[in-house]
């Protein structure tokens, strides 16, 4: 009989194992080998750094030409200073244990700065792509932003939930919803868990929720995915979606902050400036046409419009800006009209550096309200009628916002493709590996 001891296990690699003389072992795959006449430098990556250990045949007891780029190993050696390495430090290797070999070589550069690559190229060979330094901080910083976000909420009184993705009826109704057979029934992919986390407000006033929602659009664009991870959060006993904004705004101080003490290494490695998160400005959707010269859309604002809106503001020292105020005809069916002008919803977008990364507002709390306005656009309150039960039983006036995840980071990190910024993206061309 085996007895399993779970406090003993094998820490990894960080940077606080580097201190000149100490003799450090550590798992790795072979990153990069550059023979350089009597001796050898051997990029070491580990799941977060790329570390420079030197090869002699003086000093290590197996041969090099065991190794190989894409080798995984555990290797020991002696740490030295070295301010030309990474980090100021390289290891001296000593020895290593060959772990696995490939069978094949990379069909990426993946030891390179940055891969080079068309994106078709990198999505056919995501799995080796996604071993490049650079490619796969983006993910780390994706991380970053989940956790800022997480922390930040449970600190202010928020419960994390995690709702269904299969459910009976589409949130943000429309032709955009995946269909499928459930038992004989027709269910869809959750677009948002917008039904449910109003209905966790009436239970825990403020919650939250990080995971994938679906978007059935046939477009192929470099900013769209067709299964996205949603940041949500909602909250209760709220006057007005200022409240929502102003939550959001100190959310995102929070994000910045925990990336800039916690994501140092990939900061610097892909260059990202993070933004200073001041004062928003908030501007009307009616404001933001007038401030670009009039937009195409009467209704929304399209992607060129964003970007004229964006560079204003940047312009103006700010990488954000609230538009408020939509027309209610074009919003979803629970946002609450203004009391000031039912012809617009009490609903804001937060676009950063020109791209839209969140929609939010105040939703309506009132049963009567809710049925009433069902009915104007159309929509057969019976069709809702599980959703329409948190209402009949009382609700706090509440709103909440949704952001996109994959956006967020586009746009911290400056990619081209918002593929990019999802480790195994499902658009309409894509759904594999």
């Amino acid at each position: 009989m085996k007895t399993i001891d779970g406090s003993r296990r094998t820490a990894p690699f960080t940077l606080d194992s580097l201190h000149d003389g100490a003799t450090l072992t550590l798992s790795a795959c072979v990153h990069k080998i550059k023979p350089m006449g009597a001796f050898a430098f051997v990029m070491l990556r580990t799941g977060r750094y790329v570390l420079q250990a030197t090869y002699t045949p003086e000093t290590c007891e197996n041969d090099l030409s065991a190794l190989r780029e894409g080798a995984y190993l555990t290797a020991t050696g002696v740490v030295r200073a070295e301010a030309r390495a990474n980090y100021g430090f390289e290891l001296v290797l000593t020895g290593f244990t060959l772990l696995s070999q490939p069978v094949a070589d990379y069909p990426l550069h993946v030891s390179a700065r940055k891969l080079g690559c068309s994106i078709d190229a990198n999505l056919k060979y995501r799995s080796v792509a996604l071993r490049n330094p650079h490619e796969r901080a983006a993910f780390k910083i994706a991380e970053g932003v989940c956790e800022g976000f997480r922390r930040f909420l449970m600190a202010n009184g928020f419960t994390e939930i995690h709702t269904p993705k299969l459910t009976a009826a589409g949130a943000e109704g429309g032709a955009n919803i995946f269909k499928l057979k459930y038992f004989g029934r027709d269910a869809f992919l959750a677009q948002s868990p917008q039904f449910y986390k109003q209905t966790c407000v009436a239970v825990f006033d403020r919650v939250f929720e990080i995971d994938p929602v679906y978007r059935a659009e046939k477009h192929n664009s470099t900013r769209h995915l067709n299964e996205y991870t949603g940041l949500d959060f909602e909250m209760g006993y709220i006057d007005s979606m200022y409240d929502v904004m102003e939550m959001e705004t100190a959310l995102l101080r929070a994000i910045v902050d925990h990336l800039a003490a916690y994501y140092e290494p990939e900061l610097k490695l892909t260059g990202a400036v993070l933004p200073s998160v001041g004062e928003i400005p908030s501007v009307t959707f009616l404001e933001a046409i007038e401030l670009i010269g009039g937009g195409k859309n009467k209704h929304d604002l399209d992607p060129a419009d964003e970007v004229k809106l964006g560079d204003y503001f940047r312009e103006r020292g700010s990488d954000f800006v609230f538009v408020t105020h939509f027309p209610a005809a074009k919003r979803p069916f629970y946002a609450m009209d203004s009391v000031d002008d039912p012809r617009t919803a009490e609903s804001f977008d937060l676009l950063f550096r020109g791209l839209e990364i969140t929609t939010g507002g105040q939703r309506i709390h009132d049963y009567e309200q809710q049925v009433a306005k069902m009915r104007r656009m159309n929509l057969n309150p019976d069709d809702f009628a599980s959703y329409l039960d948190i209402f009949k039983y009382g609700m706090p006036p509440h709103g909440g916002l949704g952001l996109g995840l994959e956006r967020v980071v586009m746009q911290l990190l400056g990619l081209p493709n918002i593929r990019q910024a999802s480790l195994f993206p499902r658009d309409i061309n894509h759904l594999e590996p």
